[in-house]
């Protein structure tokens, strides 16, 4: 009879630290993603005139198309960072009666990596004014000749800059 009290104490017990370990600290959780992943390149090179096919070769299929307003298409992306709070996006592309689009409304900034708005991490690069960068630059010590930053700068100062070419914007005009 002892036994068998102390053998159902101890599995009720393993039970519970067996349920208890997934909210242990330190338990590795994953990052969910669902749904359409759109980048800011995506919706910048979208342009009104664009057709169907068009707009789903830069932003792929949509994630709903709704058979009550079929001139509509929904992407939708949802992240839930491990243990974070769940946070989504919405981005809704709207064509005319000729399959045209004609306009884009949704939850993104221009400019800002979705990523670093959805989990408010900030990137650590600051613009400024190009006036200011030269101001700091001379307020800096110049480095000791013939040492390694001074080979350095040597080498940063003899690249020559080429221009990156750049791609033609797609056809508005429909097939």
């Amino acid at each position: 009879m002892q036994n068998t009290k102390l053998l159902l104490t101890s599995f009720t017990f393993v039970g519970l630290l067996a349920l208890a370990g997934c909210s242990f600290p330190g338990v590795y959780k994953i990052d969910i993603q669902q749904g359409n992943v759109v980048t800011q390149d995506m919706i910048d090179q979208l342009r009104p005139g664009m057709t169907r096919r068009q707009v789903r070769f830069i932003m792929g299929n949509p994630l709903l198309t709704d058979t009550f307003h079929a001139d509509r298409w929904d992407y939708l992306y949802s992240l839930q960072p491990g243990g974070g709070e769940r946070q989504q996006e919405r981005v809704s592309v709207i064509f005319n009666d000729n399959d045209q689009l004609v306009s884009l409304s949704g939850d993104f900034m221009p400019g800002v990596s979705r990523d670093e708005a959805l989990l408010g991490k900030d990137s650590g690069t600051n613009v400024t004014a190009p006036a200011q960068n030269v101001e700091e630059e001379k307020s800096e010590v110049p480095a000791k000749p013939g040492s390694l930053l001074d080979q350095i700068q040597k080498d940063i100062d003899g690249v020559k800059t080429v221009p990156v070419p750049t791609p033609e914007p797609l056809d508005p005009s429909p097939q």
